[in-house]
């Protein structure tokens, strides 16, 4: 189907970003699942720490790396399919940035298709080199 008016373009982007949030929300909800089947009856661990603190342990080193999602997701990790659906949440809007790029370049409009894209590389400078 090729778009003919901006209005159908405007429909498109919206039905991608509709997609995008229900197909993350649906993932994240089977990991929450998985998740909680996987974790019954365990406690977790609040005790103080010896320095008098409390002991905060991150997102395990596996969550950290898109390939270890991946092997996560094909074990049917809990875990790494909620990461996965954090993932697919934050790439939505990604998309719909670079399916405007392709919008505005298909209307010819450049002077969008030139902001588009400096947004675009912004994001994709921050996933690249942003702090860790």
């Amino acid at each position: 189907m090729k778009p003919k008016t901006e209005r159908d373009i405007e429909i498109l982007i919206g039905k991608l970003l509709r997609y995008g949030v229900l197909l993350s929300c649906l993932v994240t909800g089977l990991g929450g699942l998985l998740f909680l089947f996987q974790n019954y009856g365990s406690i977790p661990d609040y005790s103080p720490h010896p320095e008098g603190f409390d002991a905060f342990t991150g997102t395990p080193e596996y969550l950290r790396h898109f390939s270890g999602i991946i092997s996560g997701i094909k074990s049917l990790d809990g875990a790494a399919v909620i990461q996965f659906g954090v993932i697919l949440l934050v790439a939505t809007p990604i998309l719909r940035v670079l399916f405007s790029l392709f919008a505005f370049l298909y209307e010819k409009d450049y002077l969008y298709v030139s902001i588009t894209l400096i947004v675009l590389l912004i994001i994709v400078a921050n996933m690249l080199f942003g702090l860790h």
